[in-house]
């Protein structure tokens, strides 16, 4: 495990962006698949692509989402929000954007390793420590791959899933997403944290006990995980 502590988070946004961008510009000479997250972590991170490769075309990057909350009568709520935070700044063809939803999950780790695996995956950390949608409790291993969970599993995954919706009547019966199985077969990995109030969280992942109650914590044994974090969310770590 690589941990990169930074001094603000601009400059943590800025270290996450070369790191994407080193993978990004490798689909000129060949096919690179990547998955990333949206929310506000990676937000300005993704400013800093956009600065470069906005307006430009790289052929050989497909992206995909890995979660998706299913809504009614219109496209998803995790590809909706990708598109105004990445994929429409950035230019993206729709050509490029691999779609993960209700209607292919059970056979998605199929499609991921006939389209070569994932070169990257850029993730957040939640403040329970669930990365994608693995919440605690919600899978029984973490050999699990794509699946689906309750949307009514406990009550912050269900006002978490209300926010994203845009209220609670729009919150569907479930949701889908890459289990930690499907996640650690990615080449390389990298997780963002910011802010103190996931300093608690972020010291459970990296230093205690690898268990499915702290999702994330399984991530620490992938062979090429880089852990970009500011110093308000390292406050907790022994090491920092």
């Amino acid at each position: 495990m690589n941990l990169i502590i930074s001094d603000t988070y601009d400059e943590m946004s800025r270290i996450a962006a070369s790191c994407l961008l080193g993978t990004l510009v490798q689909g000129y000479e060949r096919r690179v698949n990547v998955s990333i997250t949206g929310g506000s972590s990676p937000a300005k991170a993704y400013e800093y692509v956009q600065q470069v490769i906005g307006g430009l075309s790289i052929p050989g990057v497909h992206y995909y989402n890995f979660d998706e909350i299913p809504m009614s009568g219109r496209e998803g709520a995790t590809l909706t929000s990708l598109r105004e935070l990445f994929y429409k700044p950035c230019s993206i063809p729709e050509s490029q954007i691999e779609k993960f939803d209700e209607t292919n999950y059970l056979s998605y780790d199929q499609k991921l390793e006939a389209d070569g695996g994932l070169d990257l995956m850029l993730l957040g950390l939640g403040c329970d420590g669930h990365f994608c949608g693995n919440i605690s409790g919600a899978f029984e291993d973490f050999g699990q791959g794509c699946y689906a969970v309750d949307s009514y599993f406990n009550e912050e995954l269900t006002g978490l899933l209300a926010d994203a919706c845009g209220g609670m009547d729009n919150v569907p019966d479930r949701f889908m997403t890459f289990g930690p199985s499907t996640v650690m077969k990615s080449r390389k990995i990298i997780l963002i944290v910011n802010g103190e109030k996931k300093s608690e969280i972020l010291r459970k992942a990296l230093e205690e006990p690898i268990t499915p109650k702290v999702p994330a914590s399984i991530l620490r044994i992938h062979p090429n995980l880089t852990v970009i974090v500011d110093k308000a969310a390292a406050s907790g770590l022994r090491r920092s």
